[in-house]
């Protein structure tokens, strides 16, 4: 196992390199990039604010470089090219590309993901800012998520075919039909103020006054805005995981093991969570690392924005609309490291649930 756990660490840094190489392709061949989005901007001013904008772009950056001349970029006709050419120093593009892309994988060795080109503070610091956001909405879904859902998926299993289980196979489907986003403006219309109730408030994880508050009152307070929120979270990968639950049982469920199981006189609860729960629950684990990256990272940002939270889907989003390639990049690689973490994490848990699978010999 630890000659399997050794490769699998050492592949993550192949699966980097390419998923980094691929997506810094991609971002570079789109337009609009800081240098255009800069440029469009100087575009619109006047001769006057122009000179005073080359002026300050002069004094910020080292002077020298050529110009990249009109041709380079379409929002540059009418500058004078140093002044084009000090925005590429400013933003590192007068350099080449894989230059640029080098010195990005020399500094991400070392976890340095440079600064933001807008908000000009370290993408570290960007990221922990907004950690706390996507955290506390990721863990609550989750949590609620699966405690509702594999108990219910079990309860489908037993009762398959029921009044029971069509029921509630109706209200999943429906609940799997209603994108989250959509959800999360029915609860602001009905909860927020919006046009019926107005129980919940609609921006933030807290109230302004929450350092004023006791630690009970900063707890409830902290209930009160992330409701709203963990709901709309929760309704689509509520569906899927209860019919995951109950498809991986009711395959156990028909299998030899446990009709002898049942026929030595065992009772049914530990029919179910003796034996039939650690082979049903293989699936569930493995889809658990594509479910917490979708829920923390992915899933989260229309959330984020239909309830103003300023979490990492949030910046994400921007960095993508701003052409912030440090944010950009900085946020796939620790996106894309701990979806590897959680994977390697999956399969060794795999064995520790049966320790009949065994990766290491099938691999050899």
């Amino acid at each position: 196992m630890g000659a399997y756990i050794l490769r699998r660490l050492l592949l993550i840094i192949p699966t980097l390199l390419g998923i980094l190489t691929i997506n810094f392709l991609i971002v570079q061949a789109a337009p609009g990039g800081p240098v255009e989005q800069t440029l469009a901007q100087l575009e619109g001013l006047n001769t006057d604010a122009t000179a005073r904008m080359g002026s300050s772009i002069q004094s910020d950056v080292v002077q020298g470089g050529s110009g990249s001349g009109e041709g380079s970029y379409r929002g540059a006709r009418g500058l004078d090219p140093q002044i084009v050419a000090d925005i590429e120093k400013l933003y590192g593009f007068d350099k080449p590309a894989h230059e640029r892309f080098l010195q990005m994988l020399k500094s991400y060795l070392v976890f340095d993901f440079g600064r933001s080109l807008f908000s000009d503070k370290p993408v570290v610091d960007l990221i922990i800012e907004k950690l706390p956001v996507s955290i506390s909405l990721g863990l609550w879904t989750t949590l609620i998520t699966y405690l509702v859902s594999v108990p219910l998926g079990i309860r489908k299993a037993v009762r398959d075919g029921t009044p029971f289980d069509v029921w509630t196979s109706s209200a999943i489907i429906v609940g799997y039909a209603i994108p989250n986003f959509l959800f999360a403006i029915l609860l602001i219309v009905l909860f927020a103020g919006g046009t019926y109730l107005d129980w919940f408030p609609l921006r933030g994880l807290t109230s302004p006054n929450f350092d004023e508050l006791s630690l009970l009152g900063k707890i409830g307070d902290y209930f009160w805005h992330i409701t709203l929120p963990v709901l709309a979270s929760v309704i689509s990968s509520f569906a899927t995981l209860t019919m995951l639950t109950k498809n991986s049982f009711l395959d156990e469920i028909n299998k030899q093991y446990v009709l002898t199981a049942r026929a030595k006189g065992l009772k049914e609860n530990q029919v179910l969570y003796g034996h039939v729960f650690r082979n049903a629950m293989l699936l569930i684990i493995a889809g658990m690392p594509a479910a917490l990256i979708g829920i923390f990272f992915t899933g989260s940002m229309l959330i984020e924005v239909i309830f103003s939270l300023d979490g990492l889907g949030l910046l994400g989003y921007e960095a993508v609309i701003n052409r912030d390639y440090p944010v950009i990049f900085g946020t796939l690689y620790i996106f894309t490291l701990i979806g590897l973490l959680l994977k390697l994490i999956s399969d060794i848990t795999y064995v520790l649930v049966d320790p009949r699978i065994d990766f290491e010999s099938r691999e050899g």
